[in-house]
């Protein structure tokens, strides 16, 4: 059974993925169907520095747009714009330069 898996199974997964990112891209650089390849969300960031007195300090930006692509997944440096848009806030953890031990 195990061996199936491993022959027949696993393989079919993988290029099943393969193909799946590889039309995802394809229909994002041909615009197939006819859209628009790139869109904007507004992200709303915040700096999470560590301070060295173990306490963070948390900065909140003004939003910001992002620019995103409509595709399932990541292409071309930029995030999905479905994901972005279920995830508006980002926080960036800074370390204040205190030793960790």
């Amino acid at each position: 059974m195990k061996q199936l898996i491993l022959q027949k199974i696993l393989p079919l997964v993988i290029l099943a993925g393969v193909l799946i990112y590889l039309g995802d891209f394809l229909s994002l650089q041909y615009r197939i169907p006819n859209r628009e390849p790139y869109g904007s969300v507004t992200v709303r960031e915040m700096y999470a520095v560590q301070l060295k007195s173990k306490q963070t300090e948390y900065m909140p930006q003004p939003p910001q747009p992002q620019e995103c692509v409509n595709s399932l997944f990541p292409h071309f440096g930029d995030q999905p714009c479905w994901y972005l848009r279920r995830h508006p806030r980002e926080q960036i953890n800074i370390n204040s330069g205190a030793p960790s031990f």
